[in-house]
C-alpha cells in the first residue's frame, strides 16, 4: 500500500498513525476478499460433477458477494485518506490467500474455499486491536460484518464435506 505520504486533510478524530495502521490493514483484507472473489469466481465457472448446479449458484452468490465487498472496503480505505491498491501485483504481495492453479475436483474447491474464507476472517480480526484503541467504530462494524459473513460462509461449505 501506498501510505508515503500522511494526508494532511483528514481530521476524523483518528491521529495519523492509526489511520495509516488500519489503513494498511485494510488493504490486506481489500487483497485477501479480491483474491477469494477471482478464486470463487474461476471455481463458478469451471466446477463440474454430481454437485454441479448446487455449486455453480453457491459460488455465484458467493462471488458476487465478494465484488460488493471490495467496494465497501476500498471506500473505507479511502475514507480514512489513503490509496485502495488496485492492481493483480498489489493484491498478490498482500494477500494471504494463495493462487490455486489448475481446476481442482469439485471437494477440493470447496476445501480450498473453506480455506479462504477462513484467511479473510483472520485478516479482518487482526485488524481489530488498533480499531478499538482509537474508537474507530465505523472500521470495527464493516469488520464485524465481513467476519459475520464469512464464518457464515465457511460453515456452509463445510457443511457440504461432511458426511
Amino acid at each position: 500500500m501506498q501510505t508515503q505520504e500522511t494526508p494532511k486533510n483528514v481530521n476524523i478524530g483518528i491521529n495519523d498513525t492509526s489511520r495509516a495502521k488500519i489503513a494498511d490493514g485494510l488493504s490486506h483484507l481489500l487483497a485477501d476478499t479480491y483474491t477469494l472473489y477471482l478464486k470463487t469466481h474461476n471455481f463458478h465457472w469451471n466446477v463440474k460433477g454430481p454437485m454441479f448446479q448446487t455449486l455453480h449458484l453457491m459460488f455465484e452468490t458467493q462471488y458476487t458477494e465478494l465484488a460488493l465487498a471490495v467496494d465497501l472496503i476500498a471506500e473505507r480505505i479511502r475514507a480514512l485518506g489513503y490509496p485502495a491498491p488496485g492492481t493483480y501485483s498489489e493484491y498478490a504481495k498482500l494477500s494471504s490467500i494463495a493462487e490455486t492453479p489448475g481446476v481442482p475436483k469439485a471437494t477440493d474447491m470447496i476445501q480450498l474455499l473453506v480455506e479462504g474464507q477462513e484467511a479473510v476472517v483472520r485478516t479482518a480480526r487482526s485488524i481489530f486491536p488498533v480499531v478499538e484503541e482509537v474508537n474507530d467504530e465505523p472500521t470495527a462494524d464493516l469488520l464485524t460484518q465481513r467476519m459475520q459473513i464469512h464464518e457464515k460462509t465457511a460453515w456452509m461449505l463445510r457443511s457440504l464435506l461432511e458426511e
